[in-house]
């Protein structure tokens, strides 16, 4: 599956645009991963594309990703991408095996994180976020509450990557595509 059929299904399905940024975000974060441990590229972006493709026509856990599965297959989507898609969801039950499954479990969370944090910056841009700046914002509970900071904690120990290094990973990763993200100040 290459980037241009993810991201068909994805504008299929998502008319949100905050949700599209999201996923975009989720793709790059993946990307830099991919190529960090020598993994395919265009494949762990794919994941990160079509994670939550279909939080928008199910946006229930009840439902999400689970009903979007038929979709999927309809469009010739390779099985390691639809089980990549259920492991990311921990209700679903669907253990993360691979380090595709942990990378999109690890990536998924902590980019809606980042977004928030480089929102409230005088620049609302990538460019000058640091981790410092995360690490303040993290212990705010109040600040982004809808981040849950346990399972960022937990994908990055389940993904092998101490969270601050991976923190500064995905500020890496993301800046590329900040202006598609609105996040270029």
């Amino acid at each position: 599956m290459n980037r241009e059929e993810a991201l068909a299904i994805v504008r299929e399905h998502v008319k949100n645009e905050n949700l599209v940024r999201h996923m975009l975000a989720v793709e790059a974060t993946m990307r830099f991963y991919a190529a960090k441990y020598g993994e395919d590229v265009e494949l762990w972006g794919a994941a990160g594309l079509l994670h939550d493709f279909d939080w928008e026509i199910h946006p229930t856990l009840e439902e999400h990703p689970m009903a979007g599965e038929p979709i999927l297959r309809q469009r010739g989507v390779p099985e390691l991408l639809i089980r990549a898609v259920f492991s990311h969801a921990e209700h679903t039950g669907v253990p993360r095996q691979t380090r595709m499954e942990k990378a999109l479990y690890a990536c998924d969370e902590i980019t809606g994180l980042i977004t928030a944090v480089a929102l409230v910056r005088p620049s609302r841009a990538l460019s000058d976020l640091e981790v410092s700046s995360v690490k303040k914002k993290w212990k705010d509970r109040a600040f982004a509450a809808g981040a849950n900071r346990e399972e960022i904690a937990k994908s990055a120990e389940e993904f092998g990557v101490e969270l601050w290094e991976h923190v500064g990973n995905v500020i890496v990763a993301m800046r590329p595509i900040a202006v598609e993200l609105g996040l270029n100040s």
